[in-house]
Parts: C-alpha cells; structure tokens; sequence
C-alpha cells in the first residue's frame, strides 16, 4: 500500500465538521444590496425557531457561524418552495424571526444573491428569483434540492449530468498517462477495498469521491475540470456516504479498478466504457438521498 492510501487508513476519521479557514465570505463577489421598504410580511412557517441561540453556541454551518446557518436555513425554504418566486425578503423581519443581527441578515442575502436564489433592486427590495434564475450548478443549491420536495428530479439530472460528463472525462484522461494521477487512482481503488472489507462506507465514499474528481481533473479539459465540483456533490450531497456506487460492494469495486486499468493501458474507449457500466449497475436514479445535515 501506498503511503498516501496507508495515511487515509489509519487516520482517525471522525465526522466531518464543515469548518473552514477565515475569511470565506471573501469568495463572494456580491455588492451591496439595498435597503427594501416595507413590504407584507412572508410566511416563516417551517423555520427553525432555535436558529439564533444554536447559531450562538456552536460555529454552525459550514465554518460560517451565525451568518452560515441564516443562509442555510434561508436557502433551504426557497429552494424548497416556502418561500415562493417573487416573494418580498423584508431584512427587518428576518432578523426578528431569527434573533440576528441586521449585518448578519444582510451578509446572509448576499450569499443567496450571489447564487441568484435572490435580488435585491433600489425601490424594489429583496425579492425571491425564479428557479430559471438559480445557479443550479452550486454545491448548496444541489444539496439544498436533494432533501426538498424537488429531490427526484434532482436525483435525475445529476445522474444525467454525470452520465454526460464521466464517460467523457474517463475517454480523455486515457491519453494523458500522468504517472502521479495514475497511482494517486489506484491508491483510491486499494483504499476503497480495505474499506469494503472492513464495512466503513464513510472512507469507502470519500475515496470514491476523489477517484471521480482526479479522473476528471486529469482529463486535459479545463472546462470538464471546473465541473468537478459539481460531480462531487453530486456524490457527497447532504454530507453522507453516497458513492458511485449505492452500497459500497464488489461489483462496485471491480468497475473502479478495470477504469483503472485502462487508463494505465491508455485504451479510452475502454475506460469510456468502464465507466458507463459503473454509473449503470446502480443508477443514481434508484438512490436515496440522505436527510439534511443537522447543525
């Protein structure tokens, strides 16, 4: 083995936090949104009342504090329908109904802004955007869908979407016979076996998930690259162990390891079709979607 699958082995292995460094509102190229006039208020039925003392005794959703959970706890009602298209978003009530901070509800409607679940105009306020307008693409908004009442249909297309990007990657990364990515793929095989036999489907679901990341990484194509991303939520939606495959089994684990071997015989139609099969012996479509994470 490895020392880079010997590392993942042995490492203790608790359950993610969700924690990130400081300064991550920073990837948010928002503005400025501006001051709404008072509008009838929306319903806030389903909220979660405890938002605000939970959001003060625990760093909260995704490393983001009190800030991340508003925006988790918004974004969940209007992708869910709670809170409809062109419903008016009222800054005011919102920090009332939550017991936060005007800054906090404002960083909090950016966020959602810049993921186009939201706009916020001059004399118009902040209104709740059409689904057209959602950045589908966005690993919160796949999460978000993937435990709401829109959860079939997100299953669908994410299965459609990998159907159309996976193959593809597999084809390209054949040609670019990259002796680090090579080992760091077989590193990812040797782990998911251990972690078959030992039935720890968590380090079985992260090594697949960066199994799916490298081969498109390693594809050569920068736009198939920047959907990573998305492939990875796509597998880890909600936080839980869903893999490539639906239960982490043997069947699995020989279609990863013959993807393997084609790369490393640079035969594209081969690993193109290994892959195929993989996302076809268990359809993502057939899945359950775990429940949402709890913060």
């Amino acid at each position: 083995m490895s020392t880079l699958a010997h590392t993942m082995m042995t490492a203790a292995r608790p359950t993610d936090s969700g924690l990130v460094g400081p300064g991550e509102l920073d990837r948010y190229p928002y503005a400025e949104a501006p001051v709404p006039d008072r509008v009838a208020s929306p319903s806030w039925e389903g909220a979660d009342p405890e938002l605000g003392r939970v959001g003060r005794r625990a760093t909260g959703s995704r490393g983001r504090g009190l800030h991340g959970q508003l925006v988790q706890q918004l974004g969940q009602m209007i992708v869910s329908g709670d809170l409809g298209a062109d419903r008016p978003l009222v800054p005011e009530e919102i920090g009332q109904r939550f017991e936060v901070s005007r800054t906090v509800v404002r960083e909090s409607l950016r966020v959602l802004e810049a993921k186009g679940l939201v706009s916020a105009r001059p004399n118009v306020g902040t209104r709740v955007r059409p689904v057209s307008d959602w950045n589908l693409l966005d690993p919160d908004i796949i999460e978000w869908r993937a435990f709401g009442p829109q959860r079939d249909d997100q299953r669908r297309e994410l299965s459609e979407l990998r159907w159309t990007i996976e193959p593809l990657a597999a084809r390209l990364a054949a040609g670019h016979g990259r002796e680090d990515i090579q080992q760091r793929l077989s590193d990812m095989v040797e782990i998911m076996g251990h972690a078959l036999a030992q039935g720890d489907a968590l380090t079985f679901s992260r090594a697949d998930a960066e199994f799916h990341g490298l081969l498109i990484q390693v594809a050569g194509n920068r736009m198939l690259e920047h959907l990573s991303g998305i492939v990875s939520a796509a597998l880890q939606v909600s936080g839980g162990p869903v893999t490539g495959c639906d239960r982490p089994n043997d069947t699995c684990l020989a279609q990863h390891a013959r993807i393997v071997d084609a790369l490393a015989a640079g035969d594209g139609a081969a690993a193109e079709g290994a892959m195929r099969q993989l996302l076809t012996v268990q359809p993502e479509v057939e899945r359950v979607v775990p429940a949402p994470r709890e913060h």
